[in-house]
Order: C-alpha cells, then structure tokens, then sequence
C-alpha cells in the first residue's frame, strides 16, 4: 500500500470536501508551505480536468506529466488512449 504524502490541510477544512478535493487542497497547502515536492506528490492523486492536462501537455511537454505520474483518464476520454503522443 502507498504512503500517503505528509499533511499540511488541517482536519478542519478537510470537512465536507470529496476525495478528489481533499488531494487538490492537500496539493495547495503544501505548495503555500513551500514544499513543492509534496505538492505534487498530493497532485498525482487527483483527477484532473482533460483541459487542465491539455495545457500542461501544450506548456510544459507529455514528458512532464508522465515524469509527475499525473492520473491522465480525463483527457484519455476526451482526447484518445494515445493523446499524449499525439501532436
């Protein structure tokens, strides 16, 4: 089983949030706290928009997501098994 990355949202504002918006506001405090490396570690958890994923793939190049093991069946559905070979 995976560990889990460390905490920086405290219970609190845990409450009411889905899963998928647990990783999201876990990915951001991390990032608040400087700590970039858990910020994406929290990211690779969570589902991201196909639009999203788009523009990281435009911007920063498919390398970049697979390199940050980001969950890609959002822009899979939109855009195709093989979206992120595609030009």
């Amino acid at each position: 089983m995976n560990k889990m990355p460390k905490s920086y949202l405290p219970d609190t504002e845990r409450e009411g949030l889905t899963q998928n918006g647990i990783y999201l506001a876990e990915s951001q405090a991390a990032g608040e706290a400087g700590d970039e490396e858990t910020a994406w570690a929290w990211l690779k958890y969570a589902e991201l928009p196909d639009h999203a994923l788009m523009t990281m793939k435009v911007n920063l190049g498919a390398d970049f997501i697979r390199e940050k093991g980001l969950r890609t069946e959002t822009a899979e559905a939109r855009y195709g098994k093989n979206w992120l070979e595609a030009r």
